[in-house]
């Protein structure tokens, strides 16, 4: 119960803490959120659930492409989204610890993830999703979308939507490697077989993560004496992503994920209020997979997709007291979608899904939801509009109708991009909250839970200068009712919580050379429980970012990074003190590729340069100054 308690106050969902696959080059593609073709930099499949043109939405959005990543010597999800704007991630110490993200000031569960059109949340887990243990050395582009997206996504969706996309299998046959190694015990490897021919595409690769020393307790929490056990992540995930067009029209395809983890952590003697002196053990199998058959008709007129998903994920935590808990839960959906071409710049998207749930461990238990959307795209000219709207219903609680509004106009005289959206969200009760009870602590689940609902809006404006200079800004608002939290006597959960999250987006672009890139954002963040009036856990007012990519010369890349983020309110690590205030931080991070021909390249990185020793959350330090010197492969 107190592991259970603990684990959910570190993800947030509390109130108080508040597919791609490639064919061959004459296949059709796919415009739906499986394409089945590499994507250009210069669109977005998760704003309209079909490939469109970043100019062309109005809904405030990040893509992540691989070059970026391979450019920052990112090798984890946290690292990739640490630097996105309206994000703060959150991770219980070094790499594979227990990751949450609060997307404009929302609740971490109320983020849907995707992987390749899978939902990745963990039915057993509060349907929140783990990021700390999401390796990146595969993945194509990660596009981050804002504000509540319920009515192309259903439930989860209220603060938005990250959508991972892997890589495809495209041209002649290559293999890729790399080894990286540094400091604290860090080895990592990574290897992928992938190309297309015949209409056959492919993509296999295996990626392992070794951190085998990180010091994560501080100093001063330890008994006198008392030795700081480091922080262990071993981490292999396998994945591959298959297809084969049959004919012009038709092709099928099928993509797979596998990890298996382990994490050594120190946690709290509940008896002394002190951090452990010996270590726990978490272990995680996480499995996901998803078959599609695209069909295009009438000319492309009709492109529709078939899909199946599983998901399974089980894991296992050993504490010092020797108590075990086991969390055990899947996911099957089977979904189309539908792509009508009506006219020129009009195209109607339809779509429905039935999806099961299901927890094993530590109960059993199960719901069903059947939904419906649609969504019409417009381009007519200086204007581009999505209109959408979606009903769920849920076998638990019943029906839910969400909506969104995005449109946007380009002033060509000016080169000004006006934007703005107005949307609903909603978020299902868990499966846990339902139906698990605690009758040794008086604890108990309730069945008639209503799903926490959201209203909300965002507009902005985006300016460009010439071909080498852009800036803008986006301004939020999100009103969030029905809130889960336990009721007035701690003996249940209820629907009692209500928040409000309101903030700034802004950023500057600029390519001052051939060679060199420069991108600032700002992100303004208000997020407080609006019934005690009270600033909400882990939500930080300020976070500044900067990237510097510099190519030195045609063999030498450069990328500099610095993010910093402001003071919160966050709780002690064991919570006794429920509100305190947490200091800021800046990190500095710097990677080099170094091509040496067309083969092998050399790389090296340095974390957090300036050696900051902070805590994220309270209780939890971070890694210190880092170094990481790698090779590449390409055959």
């Amino acid at each position: 119960m107190l592991y259970s308690f603990r684990r959910s106050a570190l993800l947030g969902v509390s109130f108080v803490g508040l597919a791609t696959s490639a064919w061959a080059q004459s296949a059709p593609a796919s415009n739906s959120l499986n394409t089945t073709t590499a994507l250009p930099e210069t669109v977005i499949v998760s704003a309209t659930r079909i490939a469109t043109p970043v100019e062309k939405i109005a809904s405030s959005a990040t893509v992540v492409t691989a070059a970026q990543i391979a450019a920052q010597g990112k090798q984890t999800l946290p690292d990739i989204l640490r630097t996105v704007p309206g994000l703060n991630v959150v991770q219980a110490g070094g790499p594979g610890g227990q990751t949450s993200v609060f997307m404009r000031g929302t609740n971490s569960n109320h983020v849907k993830v995707l992987v390749d059109g899978i939902d990745v949340t963990d039915p057993s887990n509060g349907e929140a999703f783990n990021f700390g243990n999401y390796l990146a050395g595969d993945a194509e582009r990660v596009e981050v979308l804002r504000g509540a997206q319920s009515g192309l996504y259903g439930s989860d969706a209220i603060g938005g939507v990250i959508n991972i996309i892997s890589q495809p299998g495209t041209g002649p046959t290559q293999f890729k490697g790399k080894l990286e190694g540094g400091s604290f015990d860090t080895f990592h490897q990574n290897a992928s077989l992938s190309g297309a021919s015949d209409g056959f595409s492919y993509f296999a690769g295996i990626q392992h993560f070794h951190v085998g020393a990180t010091p994560v307790t501080p100093g001063n929490l330890l008994a006198p004496g008392q030795w700081r056990n480091p922080d262990y992540n071993d981490n292999v995930t396998g994945s591959t992503k298959l297809g084969y067009a049959f004919t012009d029209n038709f092709d099928v395809g099928f993509v797979g994920r596998a990890t298996i983890s382990a994490v050594k952590t120190t946690g709290d003697d509940f008896l002394t209020g002190r951090p452990a002196t010996t270590r726990s053990v978490a272990r995680a199998n996480d499995y996901y997979a998803r078959g599609t058959a695209h069909l295009v008709l009438f000319d492309g007129l009709l492109d529709q997709t078939l899909g199946y998903s599983y998901t399974h994920t089980h894991s296992t935590s050993a504490g010092n007291t020797g108590f075990k808990s086991f969390f055990s839960g899947e996911r099957t959906k089977l979904d189309y979608q539908g792509n009508i071409a009506l006219t020129e710049g009009q195209t109607l998207v339809i779509g429905a899904d039935h999806e099961r749930e299901a927890i094993a461990l530590p109960i059993s238990a199960s719901a069903t939801t059947d939904a419906g959307f649609l969504e019409l795209q417009s381009s007519m000219g200086n204007f581009n509009s999505a209109v959408n709207a979606r009903y769920d219903s849920h076998q638990r609680f019943g029906g839910r109708a969400t909506f969104r509004v995005a449109p946007s106009y380009l002033i060509e005289a000016t080169g000004t991009r006006l934007k703005a959206s107005f949307g609903t969200g909603f978020k299902a009760p868990t499966l846990s909250q339902l139906f698990q009870n605690f009758p040794a602590f008086f604890f108990f689940a309730n069945p008639n839970l209503r799903p926490e609902t959201s209203t909300g809006y965002d507009a902005g404006f985006e300016q460009a200068l010439g071909e080498k200079f852009s800036f803008g800004a986006t301004g939020y608002y999100n009103d969030i009712k029905n809130l889960i939290d336990t009721n007035a006597t701690f003996s249940s959960y209820a629907n009692v919580g209500k928040a409000v999250t309101q903030g700034v987006e802004a950023f500057a672009a600029a390519k001052v050379s051939d060679d060199v890139t420069l991108r600032l954002d700002y992100t303004y963040t208000d997020a407080h429980n609006a019934i005690l009036r009270q600033a909400l856990l882990r939500r930080p007012k300020h976070k500044v970012t900067l990237d510097a990519q510099w190519q030195a010369m045609d063999e030498l890349l450069l990328d500099a990074n610095l993010t910093y983020v402001s003071s919160w309110v966050d709780g002690s690590r064991d919570f006794v003190i429920p509100r305190l205030n947490a200091p800021g931080y800046t990190q500095i991070n710097v990677a080099a590729t170094y091509q040496l021909d067309e083969h092998f390249a050399v790389t090296g990185r340095i974390t957090n340069l300036a050696g900051q020793r902070y805590q994220n959350p309270t209780g939890f330090l971070a890694p210190s100054l880092g170094w990481y010197l790698g090779i590449k492969v390409a055959q």
